[in-house]
């Protein structure tokens, strides 16, 4: 398979992977990147082939190729560091929708019932209109993170 990226990296680009090769601990990602790019680079001594490369660091070949396509086309900080996420999900639970759970919470019951429970605090927020939909799940959720889950008042 040809290569699509190929890289020749500049001296002071080796001076830069070599110098993150000498600081950091020899089991780190950018320490094995570094040595993956020093290998695969055409004008460098070693000009390894991606078999040897892959073996030698433990990299697949798709992993290869993303180190070479992030150098080419990217910059080399981004090679050694990885892609920063760029997605990132949206909460859904705003603070507000949160104190107005734990309100709920601290109150009484509905009549007909001994305690609240996930399911029952969950259908509650829907019914007072405060969420479009909420689970159990994301009620244990949230109440696990202020210490009022409802299992914390039992022993046993």
């Amino acid at each position: 398979m040809a290569k699509k990226y190929r890289i020749h990296l500049k001296p002071e680009e080796r001076k830069c992977l070599e110098e993150v090769i000498a600081k950091r601990d020899s089991k780190s990602r950018q320490v094995k990147r570094a040595y993956a790019l020093l290998a695969a680079d055409e004008n460098g001594h070693k000009r390894w082939p991606d078999e040897q490369i892959m073996q030698a660091y433990g990299l697949s070949i798709a992993s290869l190729e993303r180190l070479r396509q992030r150098l080419v086309v990217e910059d080399l900080p981004t090679a050694l560091n990885g892609k920063k996420r760029e997605v990132f999900k949206e909460k859904v639970f705003t603070g507000e929708v949160e104190a107005k759970l734990i309100a709920l919470r601290c109150s009484d019951c509905p009549e007909g019932y001994n305690r609240w429970t996930l399911q029952l605090l969950a259908d509650q927020m829907v019914s007072l209109g405060y969420v479009e939909h909420m689970s159990h799940e994301s009620v244990r959720g949230i109440l696990k993170k202020t210490n009022l889950s409802p299992g914390k008042s039992r022993v046993g």
